[in-house]
């Protein structure tokens, strides 16, 4: 599946702002952990959060390398 020159630099930028975000959410739970607030929950939801971004950002890498041919 071929993508026009438009469409990977729409994933590109996606990408860049989702890896931003995921780095910032590394950020935010370290200081959490470290100086934890009353309420867990926010951290566990924090994390789950991150997960999707995750899975989000290997999907849009997929999308942006070229199929190999078997």
């Amino acid at each position: 599946m071929n993508h026009s020159d438009e469409e990977i630099a729409e994933i590109r930028a996606q990408l860049n702002e989702l890896q931003i975000e995921h780095r910032d959410l590394d950020l935010v739970i370290d200081h959490l952990t470290l100086n934890p607030p009353p309420d867990q929950l926010l951290i566990r939801r924090l994390k789950k959060r991150k997960l999707q971004l995750k899975d989000r950002i290997t999907l849009l890498e997929r999308m942006l390398i070229p199929d190999i041919p078997a």
